[in-house]
């Protein structure tokens, strides 16, 4: 009996030990625990501040105030708007950003002709700030639409680009050779062994640039917008309504937290073959 109990803890133990190992793993019902309970802690943290008056509650609302405000945007349509335009502005721009990034990048990490040519002049261009092209943009298209996706393409493009590149350079050379061997076109290995054994890391880089294109977008709304949740935030702050900044903030925290965890779990669904056992 005794050793069956034995028998039956060491699972367990086990378990425990190997969840604070380096790139050890982790049920899924802790992990999830684990994030819901540090959620917790920063309310319960921000409550607290705004209980004991560690600042004035003109500029540090509590919670609850701030829940009465999305209630209240809530129910006469403004909150709902200006997310719907943001989430429509994000997804257009992303996506034009990543329709060109995306096939650059692997060209310039595949062919050294198109890194000479492309790598140089991107690297000369990621390292000015994208916020400077702003007042240059409203010049250039004005103030409608194209000026916000022309913001999320500049802030976000560059970066991608070399991110790309650096993920189809990874791929181990090995497999491009046994396409060789086996007489495979440069295409055709391109095609069907570089982009596929690549794809789990396109993935992240996509994901990742998502929260870049987010940045970009509240910027762009910030300066030159009369709608979104840039704008309402910036209306906000010329009338100190600090709980509606705070709406504004944490529903862009929402919006790209659950668009972070869709891409993991497509991810996951996607590439389920490139994880590693937990």
């Amino acid at each position: 009996m005794a050793a069956d109990r034995a028998i039956r803890t060491r699972p367990a133990a086990r378990r425990r030990r190997t969840s604070f190992r380096l790139y050890g793993s982790l049920p899924a019902l802790p992990y999830f625990a684990i994030a819901v309970a540090v959620f917790v802690l920063m309310f319960g943290a921000w409550w607290l501040a705004a209980r004991v008056h560690l600042a004035s509650s003109f500029f540090l609302p509590s919670p609850l105030q701030v829940w009465h405000r999305v209630v209240q945007l809530a129910r006469d349509g403004t909150l709902w708007q200006d997310t719907k335009i943001s989430f429509t502005r994000i997804s257009i721009g992303w996506l034009i950003s990543t329709a060109v990034g995306l096939p650059i990048g692997i060209l310039i990490g595949t062919l050294r002709p198109f890194e000479a040519g492309f790598e140089p002049p991107i690297d000369f261009f990621r390292y000015m700030p994208a916020v400077a092209f702003v007042p240059l943009t409203i010049v250039w298209v004005g103030v409608g639409e194209s000026q916000k996706y022309l913001i999320i393409f500049i802030g976000t493009f560059f970066q991608q680009a070399l991110m790309v590149m650096d993920n189809v350079k990874r791929v181990p050379r090995e497999y491009v050779d046994i396409g060789r061997t086996l007489g495979m076109r440069e295409s055709s290995i391109l095609l069907r062994i570089v982009i596929p054994a690549s794809a789990p890391a396109l993935w992240d880089t996509l994901r990742i640039t998502i929260g870049w294109a987010w940045t970009w977008l509240v910027v762009a709304e910030l300066v030159a917008a009369n709608s979104g949740l840039g704008h309402r935030i910036m209306t906000a702050e010329r009338f100190f309504e600090t709980d509606t900044i705070f709406v504004g903030i944490l529903t862009i925290g929402v919006l790209g937290l659950v668009m972070d965890q869709t891409m993991k779990f497509l991810g996951r669904r996607l590439f389920h073959w490139s994880e590693k056992p937990r």
